[in-house]
């Protein structure tokens, strides 16, 4: 498994902010096995690193990354796809901190999954969008056709992948493919803001737990996790995160909350198995 160390750069603040820059702006970021590799690589080293928080993404130069690189895609032309040995691209995903992306240029194709893979999402100006599988004579990969609807209702995902249309910053808003549109040269400071408010403020143990709430929760019934919202109820109101989270609010200081436990996966809070076929925590991050 080929990795190229520069391909992403990574670098933790005293805060507990961690950036991952895609690093090729001479190919403007185009993805590759190396690059993918790297990132996931250091995905796993961030989520058992307790000094880490939370997580920025971010590409370097003007673009965030506009799909797979061209070489790559032309290599690959014609044959039949070999997965073997490759971590899915739901990975981000499983990683247990917030991941918040800045996306400071062209997203498309798999770099827009890498997006659509953090939690909240800041926009440049200048970003420019498009899903581009259609217009590369592909499907909707990396389960985008799940993704999509759930974030912008089906008639706009549909929309965005039949076309795979070039849409900007604002209309990404609108749509609900990116919360917030800033300024070109703000857009990785203002996600980094953001970021170490959370850091800062806010447990990481509660924060890893609502992630798997939220993204597994997506295809439960009402009732389903009303249950699982009241096991997490009963066993949070036992740790210390509770105490110390009255304490701070009544004593109007900052929290002082525990960094993660390396060994802590919040599926064992909420009860929530992995669902079948796909890969556990532990199997994807090691």
């Amino acid at each position: 498994m080929f990795v190229d160390e520069d391909s992403v750069l990574f670098e933790v603040d005293t805060d507990g902010v961690a950036t991952f820059t895609f690093n090729r702006p001479e190919q403007r970021n185009g993805w590759s096995a190396a690059m993918e590799n790297r990132y996931f690589d250091l995905l796993a080293a961030a989520n058992c690193d307790p000094a880490v928080r939370v997580g920025v993404v971010t590409g370097a130069g003007s673009a965030f990354c506009p799909g797979m690189d061209m070489s790559r895609l032309k290599s690959i032309a014609g044959q039949r796809l070999d997965v073997a040995g490759r971590r899915p691209q739901y990975t981000p995903r499983v990683f247990r901190k917030p991941l918040i992306a800045a996306i400071n240029g062209a997203c498309a194709g798999i770099g827009l999954v890498q997006a659509l893979m953090c939690d909240v999402r800041f926009a440049a100006e200048r970003a420019r969008f498009s899903t581009a599988f259609a217009r590369r004579g592909l499907g909707a990969e990396y389960n985008m056709a799940w993704v999509l609807p759930r974030l912008v209702g089906v008639e706009n995902a549909m929309d965005l992948l039949l076309s795979a249309r070039t849409f900007d910053a604002h209309e990404a808003k609108q749509l609900g493919v990116v919360s917030r549109v800033v300024g070109d040269d703000e857009v990785l400071s203002a996600a980094r803001d953001y970021a170490r408010d959370l850091a800062l403020n806010c447990s990481p143990t509660a924060m890893a737990t609502i992630r798997h709430q939220v993204y597994t929760d997506l295809d439960a019934g009402f009732e389903d996790a009303m249950r699982r919202s009241a096991r997490v109820m009963d066993e949070f109101a036992s740790r210390s995160d509770l105490r110390e989270g009255v304490a701070s609010f009544v004593e109007r200081r900052p929290p002082n909350f525990e960094p993660l436990p390396v060994d802590f996966d919040p599926a064992h809070v909420t009860g929530i198995p992995t669902p079948g076929g796909l890969l556990t925590l532990s199997e994807i991050l090691g």
